[in-house]
């Protein structure tokens, strides 16, 4: 892929940044490219929407990934084919643990791998972590912002209406058996992409981390809890752009 332009992505080496932003909705890709300086649209096909710009000085690009982990690995594969090494997903996520709500933002440090993509990288024993630079970076950029924030594990899967009515569906009681155990444990939030994302950077050794807009949380609305629905993802890109310029000053 390095002598041609990517399959997907259709990219380049050299049109991309060292540092990528990694949203699901291509649509996210512009707003995201407006923190840049001097941004500029590199390439549009399929799910994949990339800019590339600078910030603090340095090249850095946002990518869309598309919905799910088969989507999110391929676009990690080729932006790291093309040079890139540090990603920073800025997503959405469905809230689990009762005090996190609509609005709060969620910076997923694990994953839990109830999905397939990270089953083709790796042992289901292997952990799906986040890169703790990133971690540390997100929280640091939550707190200077002044942005509500919650760390920890985040759920991920494949089926986005498995887990909005599994009782509909005839592998509905293993579903629910396991949604119970995660809350149990203590899970945040739900999503589709960190843990393919993660256990994909593990085996490029590749840093990744994640930060999530929390649009609505479904057990607080089971509870009859105040359950606020929010879809501006502008906190969460705040977020994200803040500490990749922490990490571009870091690494310096």
């Amino acid at each position: 892929m390095t002598a041609e332009r990517t399959m997907h992505t259709n990219l380049l080496p050299g049109e991309v940044g060292r540092y990528v932003l990694l949203p699901g909705d291509p649509k996210r890709c512009a707003k995201i490219a407006g923190c840049f300086e001097d941004s500029k649209l590199i390439a549009d096909s399929r799910e994949y929407t990339t800019y590339t710009g600078f910030l603090h000085g340095t090249k850095v690009s946002v990518t869309s990934t598309g919905i799910g982990g088969p989507s999110a690995s391929i676009a990690m594969e080729e932006l790291c084919a093309c040079g890139a090494d540090t990603f920073i997903r800025v997503g959405t996520c469905g809230g689990m643990a009762m005090d996190v709500k609509g609005g709060d933002l969620v910076i997923a440090a694990s994953a839990v791998r109830m999905e397939g993509t990270s089953k083709e990288y790796a042992p289901i024993e292997y952990p799906s972590v986040a890169d703790l630079s990133i971690t540390n970076a997100l929280v640091q950029s939550a707190r200077d912002l002044g942005f509500e924030y919650h760390v920890g594990t985040v759920h991920c899967k494949d089926s986005f209406f498995g887990q909005r009515r599994p009782e509909t569906l005839p592998n509905g009681a293993e579903l629910l058996q396991k949604w119970d155990a995660w809350l149990k444990l203590g899970c945040l939030a739900s999503e589709m992409e960190s843990a393919a994302l993660f256990i994909v950077a593990s085996s490029l050794k590749v840093r990744c981390g994640t930060v999530l807009l929390t649009c609505a949380n479904q057990e607080r609305e089971k509870a009859g809890l105040d359950n606020p629905l929010v879809t501006d993802t502008a906190d969460a890109i705040h977020t994200a752009v803040h500490a990749l310029g922490i990490l571009i000053d870091q690494d310096r």
